[in-house]
C-alpha cells in the first residue's frame, strides 16, 4: 500500500501549481473528420493530462462508491451537465466570467471530498450535487475552448467530439482508479478508512489552496 500513497503523494503535490484550462492551438481549415478527431484529442488532453481538477473531481465521484456501474452513472450524469453549459457558453447564450468560475470548480473538489468522508455511501443528493457541479465544470471547459477558438464552419462537430474526448478521459480515469485500487482493495473493512477518507482530505486540501488562490491571486 505504501507505494500507492507516495505515488499519490507525489502526483498530487505536483499538481499545486498547475493552472487548469490552458489549451492553445493554431487553427488550420480542417475537413470534418478532421476536425472531429483534433477536438476529440483535445477533450482528452483537457482531462489527461491537463485538468487536474477535474481529475480530483472524478476521483471523489469515483471514492464513495466501489460499484463501477453506480460510478460511471454519475459520470454521465457529470457529462451531460457539462455538456449543456458547454454548448450554451459556447453559442453565446451565457458568458459567464472564469474569476467566478474557476474558484467554484475548486470549491466542488471540496465539497466531493468533504462528503466522502463524512457520508459511507451515495445519498439521493449525490447525484444533484454532481449534476449541478457539473454545469460548473461546464463553464470552464468553454473557458478552454474561448481560448483556442472553435472552426466555424464545423462549429457543432467541433463541441460534440470535444466532449466525447472528455467523456473518454473520465471513463480512463474511472477505469484505472477501479483496477489499480477498487478491485483489489475496496472488500477489505479497512479500505474506507485506510483508503477513501484519506484520500479525501487529501484532494480537499489540495482544492482548498486552489480555491484560496484562485479568489485572492488569480
Amino acid at each position: 500500500m505504501k507505494k500507492y500513497w507516495i505515488l499519490l503523494l507525489l502526483v498530487l503535490g505536483s499538481a499545486l501549481p498547475l493552472s487548469a484550462h490552458v489549451i492553445n492551438y493554431e487553427l488550420d481549415k480542417m475537413s470534418g473528420n478532421t476536425v472531429f478527431w483534433k477536438y476529440m484529442l483535445i477533450g482528452f488532453e483537457h482531462i489527461i493530462p491537463l485538468g487536474f481538477d477535474h481529475i480530483l473531481f472524478i476521483t471523489c465521484v469515483f471514492f464513495l462508491n466501489s460499484d463501477l456501474k453506480k460510478v460511471i452513472i454519475q459520470a454521465s450524469m457529470f457529462t451531460l451537465a457539462h455538456s449543456i453549459t458547454l454548448g450554451l457558453a459556447m453559442y453565446g447564450i451565457i458568458n459567464p466570467p472564469s474569476n467566478i468560475i474557476e474558484p467554484l470548480i475548486a470549491l466542488s473538489i471540496v465539497f466531493l471530498a468533504i462528503e466522502n468522508m463524512v457520508s459511507a455511501s451515495v445519498r439521493p443528493w449525490r447525484l444533484v450535487m454532481v449534476f449541478l457541479f457539473g454545469m460548473v465544470h461546464g463553464m470552464g471547459f468553454a473557458g478552454a475552448l474561448s481560448q483556442m477558438g472553435m472552426p466555424q464552419y464545423a462549429f457543432a462537430t467541433a463541441l460534440i467530439s470535444f466532449n466525447i474526448g472528455v467523456e473518454i478521459g473520465q471513463l480512463s480515469i474511472i477505469l484505472l482508479l477501479y483496477f489499480l485500487v477498487s478491485s483489489q482493495f475496496s472488500k477489505f473493512i479497512w479500505y474506507r478508512k485506510r483508503v477513501v477518507i484519506p484520500v479525501s482530505v487529501v484532494i480537499s486540501l489540495v482544492a482548498s489552496y486552489w480555491t484560496i488562490e484562485r479568489i485572492f491571486f488569480v
